[in-house]
């Protein structure tokens, strides 16, 4: 393994280490400081911190499927795309930057989730915003990880497109 090879793979560890430690982190506080369903509000009321434990996936999605299919559901697939996204990152050294940066927060945050799962039974949520007509789910670190992570690709993505058909004109 060359020295910028290893270098890539402490970069890529860490930023997902950073990921699932905030995450982890922030959860463990939450839980042992929030009652369940209390509300504390911050920010003028936009912003609201708040105990749940969601059985669920993203919104609770899923919570009333049968057990075992929740199971293969929430934590088998979750677990597969995860691997398959280390392995995916590891191998393409093309990868750009902040391609790799966005990858690393989706897994990251998506390990954060997956573990309460697999360890818990659940995943706390505690976030909740409100500006105006913009309101959200409860949420928690690990979903804006993985949000920004997509955010990041997509983004970079249509960037890249853009200017490429820029270029094309030329």
């Amino acid at each position: 393994m060359t020295t910028k090879n290893l270098i890539r793979a402490i970069l890529i560890f860490g930023l997902i280490a950073i990921s699932i430690g905030c995450d982890q982190v922030s959860k463990t506080i939450v839980r042992e400081t929030v009652h369940p369903y209390q509300m504390i509000h911050v920010l003028n009321d936009h912003i609201m911190v708040t105990r749940v434990e969601n059985s669920g996936a993203f919104l609770s999605a899923g919570d009333s499927l049968p057990n075992s299919f929740k199971h293969i559901l929430l934590r088998v697939f979750p677990l597969i795309v995860i691997s398959l996204g280390l392995l995916y990152v590891f191998s393409q050294s093309f990868l750009s930057t902040k391609i790799l940066a966005g990858l690393c927060f989706v897994i990251g945050g998506g390990i954060g989730n997956v573990f309460d799962r697999v360890f818990r039974g659940s995943v706390t949520d505690f976030l909740y915003i409100k500006f105006g007509f913009f309101h959200t789910g409860i949420f928690n670190l690990a979903d804006v990880s993985i949000m920004s992570g997509m955010a990041i690709i997509l983004i970079e993505f249509f960037v890249k497109r853009k200017y490429s058909r820029f270029r094309e004109l030329e």
